[in-house]
């Protein structure tokens, strides 16, 4: 049986990332510039001035202003090194930004993560606040408010660079609009922007916000935290473009015998069949390759399980929830 859904990362040849690392002498760029040198990720470590630029977020570097933290690095010479787009730009113009905190979400990998907040109401989380910004004094008057801004980033596609264009899936995925007329998470700083539902404000010992309607990966860094404010925010006479109507779900979603089976020995039952129903319904395979390979089963990781499903004329069947 075919099965595809996952993130797969090939491996990469350690020795010479450290090998760049260690000629490229540019470990002392700025002040402004986040040390690279110290850096470890998927990739392993490399200079962040160097390309190809292997993306790191929420590494601990020991040469930033003399002190640890953790730092995203928006250094645009990293960044755009290798499209030859900042000759002659001072490097004076970089940027660093800490992450606040951390989602936690149901969804443990991108594949199958709704387009857009609010498309999965049961996709319940928590942001979890870093130090130094878990302090409850920060919070003090959010309870208030019944939806609040994430500003994040998109993390898991640092490594893949950010395009000119891109082909929405609102536009069946082989469509080109500039990214700027897009929510395309390939875009430059790799910011996103979400509003999400708020359910409670948890203030000691450290402060925590409970959310619901997620579009988030698990672990996703959050970089700031602001209330919804609907006189504002909301634009009665707004127009959307080629995304102007919400989606809809187009595909009914039925459980196997043995995904009943399954579901029926899992405590959040209720709340499980909630969310798969939600995010399958809006069929998450790639816009390009819905219609094709009509008998393949498919997985995704959601909640903790693994949830395998398959397409057919008759829409979504789930034919199994596992535990990985």
């Amino acid at each position: 049986m075919q099965h595809q859904g996952r993130d797969e990362f090939a491996d990469q040849d350690q020795q010479e990332q450290r090998n760049r690392l260690a000629q490229c002498g540019h470990h002392r760029l700025s002040p402004a510039v986040v040390c690279g040198r110290d850096r470890v990720g998927r990739s392993g470590p490399s200079c962040i001035a160097c390309p190809p630029v292997s993306w790191v977020i929420g590494q601990e570097c020991n040469d930033f202003n003399g002190r640890r933290q953790r730092v995203l690095c928006l250094d645009p010479a990293a960044i755009f090194a290798h499209q030859g787009t900042l000759e002659g730009e001072s490097l004076e113009s970089t940027f660093c930004i800490e992450p606040v905190g951390r989602v936690r979400s149901p969804f443990d990998e991108k594949f199958a993560v709704p387009r857009q907040p609010g498309l999965a109401p049961s996709a319940i989380g928590e942001i979890e606040f870093l130090p130094p910004y878990d302090d409850p004094a920060m919070v003090d008057g959010l309870a208030g408010f019944s939806h609040v801004w994430l500003t994040f980033v998109f993390d898991r596609c640092l490594e893949q660079g950010w395009r000119t264009r891109v082909r929405p899936p609102r536009l069946g995925g082989n469509t080109e609009v500039g990214v700027f007329a897009s929510r395309s998470p390939f875009r430059p700083n790799f910011l996103g922007l979400s509003a999400v539902r708020l359910l409670s404000v948890i203030e000691r010992p450290v402060p925590m916000l409970r959310v619901a309607g997620l579009d988030l990966v698990d672990g996703t860094p959050i970089v700031d935290v602001r209330p919804y404010v609907p006189y504002a925010d909301a634009i009665a006479d707004a127009h959307g473009g080629f995304a102007d109507d919400q989606p809809k779900a187009v595909c009914a979603v039925r459980f196997s015998d043995e995904a009943r089976r399954d579901l029926r020995a899992h405590a959040d039952a209720d709340e499980l069949r909630c969310l798969i129903e939600e995010v399958l319904c809006l069929d998450p395979r790639p816009a390009y390759r819905r219609g094709a390979e009509p008998n393949r089963t498919y997985g995704v990781a959601l909640a903790g399980r693994d949830v395998r499903w398959r397409v057919d004329d008759a829409g979504v069947e789930v034919v199994a929830i596992l535990h990985p």
